[in-house]
């Protein structure tokens, strides 16, 4: 927000009276909308809103399959919505539908299934919350895996898509299944810089990228555009390479695509802006470590 961002949507539930204090606060100066699945929410967010001054906006979020966050859709969804906008300074705007898990499905024909199932529930809520005389002005959700379903659905106003600006290696492996369509118009954008640090054996090599510069929680890193090597396991301060044609040497340098760009971006404090081989700029990971 000091940023000059001046409408957030915070895609998530925030249930910590403290933190939905400062969530407040921070509406202060900027439009702020934010996730709500739970009754006891309510009361004290719009405790907050009126502490402060403000009006939030809230999203009733469903679960749509992912069975993470979200109400039941339908009848108690909008049993939530009633709630909300009755409160003071709250405002019910709409229903947030993200199934998170089906982003990552690697069968096109099993993702589709799994949104369509998301998006009819998605249509029956907005369908029982018009009945109820709430109007769902947002219909938020998808992400890179899954954007061009939710988007064509005639359904979601709002999509949420966020890993396409880098990739991962886990994307990847989505796209491998299905040629050039979801996210076959994305390229890779986030590498980490490694050094090959051992050559023991003939067939293997060490690099010191481990688990402490990366995340595999979704898999394992690629070597960028080094179709002959596999990157097979990870400790601390290891990351171990298959290299069956013993290319390597000490301090070859490779780039690792993340198997998961989120978390990974979480590791560090600096983006190293790289254009045509030349360091352009460097950008400060400025939301590192705010969990809270």
């Amino acid at each position: 927000m000091r940023g000059g961002v001046t409408d957030v949507l915070v895609a998530n539930e925030v249930a910590d009276p403290k933190k939905i204090d400062r969530l407040a606060r921070l509406a202060k100066s900027a439009h702020v909308t934010v996730c709500i699945d739970d009754p006891a929410v309510v009361a004290t967010l719009s405790e907050a809103a009126v502490r402060h001054g403000v009006t939030l906006d809230v999203l009733v979020e469903i679960d749509c399959g992912a069975r993470r966050c979200g109400v039941l859709p339908g009848a108690p969804a909008v049993e939530l919505a009633k709630m909300v906008a009755a409160a003071p300074n709250l405002a019910f705007v709409g229903i947030q539908a993200y199934h998170g898990s089906a982003q990552h499905i690697y069968d096109p024909a099993e993702r589709r299934a799994a949104i369509d199932t998301a998006i009819g529930m998605a249509r029956e809520t907005a369908v029982l919350l018009r009945e109820a005389g709430l109007e769902p002005k947002i219909i938020t959700g998808a992400g890179t895996g899954t954007h061009n379903l939710e988007g064509a659905s005639g359904l979601y106003n709002e999509i949420q898509p966020g890993s396409y600006i880098f990739m991962d290696a886990d994307y990847a492996r989505v796209r491998a299944t299905e040629g050039n369509g979801t996210v076959g118009s994305f390229e890779h954008a986030l590498f980490v810089l490694t050094s090959i640090m051992s050559k023991p054996a003939s067939g293997r090599a060490i690099c010191d990228a481990g688990l402490k510069a990366h995340s595999i929680d979704s898999g394992l890193p690629t070597v960028f555009e080094r179709p002959d090597l596999k990157f097979v396991s990870a400790s601390d301060e290891h990351g171990k390479i298959e290299d069956l044609q013993d290319t390597l040497k000490l301090n070859d340098r490779l780039s690792l695509v993340p198997g998961h760009c989120d978390p990974t971006c979480n590791l560090y404090d600096w983006y190293v802006c790289i254009r045509n081989g030349h360091v352009e700029a460097l950008w400060p990971v400025t939301a590192r470590g705010k969990l809270y």
